[in-house]
């Protein structure tokens, strides 16, 4: 399983400052949405070359697609980010373009299923190569026990492969989540708020390592 460690609600500086925290220890490290409608794409070539520099760490940036999908995503390509985001209550036409643009450029797709029903995944399981991301919102209070949302997500949709998950993610529940194959783990917070913020993020790496 893959640590992913989302950095939100900072300015450039704190944003950079923990790049250099978790760069040794997390395998994916997110600029969040709120940094991307904050500063725009273009100004967080910095962050991502600053995570470029690090050995064997990916960088995703939470643009959260829902329209323009190939523009947003070449671009996002273009700015240097592995992974791009498209919320899951996208069109087709969106998520396909969006696919089409990273099987193009090498890049990955994760599907934000925040608000998705059963449905509607249905109808959107077959993008083989994307990780679909079970997000239960912060303003919903991130109350479900993602080891038995997985478990229930797995059974429902065996056909999809590549699983992530995020929304109050703590470090007790990161062995449970690598046991049931979940292919990223998300945590923020927990990581990006604490006192030692190095530290942090190797504990929560060494929790299911």
């Amino acid at each position: 399983m893959k640590l992913q460690v989302a950095i939100d609600r900072v300015d450039i500086p704190r944003a950079k400052a923990i790049i250099d925290a978790v760069g040794a220890d997390a395998d994916v490290i997110e600029i969040g949405t709120s940094l991307v409608k904050e500063f725009g794409m273009k100004a967080l070539t910095g962050l991502t070359e600053r995570v470029k520099a690090q050995e064997n760490t990916a960088i995703l940036g939470d643009i959260k697609t829902c329209d323009e999908g190939k523009y947003e995503f070449d671009l996002g390509y273009d700015c240097g980010f592995d992974y791009l985001t498209v919320m899951g209550s996208s069109s087709m036409g969106t998520l396909q373009a969006c696919y089409d643009s990273a099987q193009n450029q090498n890049g990955v797709m994760m599907i934000d299923l925040l608000e998705c029903d059963e449905e509607r995944i249905a109808n959107i399981a077959d993008f083989e190569d994307a990780v679909y991301c079970l997000h239960t919102s912060v303003d919903s209070g991130a109350t479900v026990d993602p080891v038995d949302q997985v478990a229930a997500f797995q059974q429902r949709f065996p056909q999809i492969k590549h699983i992530a998950i995020a929304g109050g993610i703590k470090r007790e529940q990161l062995r449970g989540l690598a046991e049931q194959g979940v292919e990223i783990a998300i945590m923020g917070s927990a990581i990006t708020k604490a006192d030692d913020i190095a530290a942090a993020c190797k504990a929560s790496k060494q929790a299911f390592a």
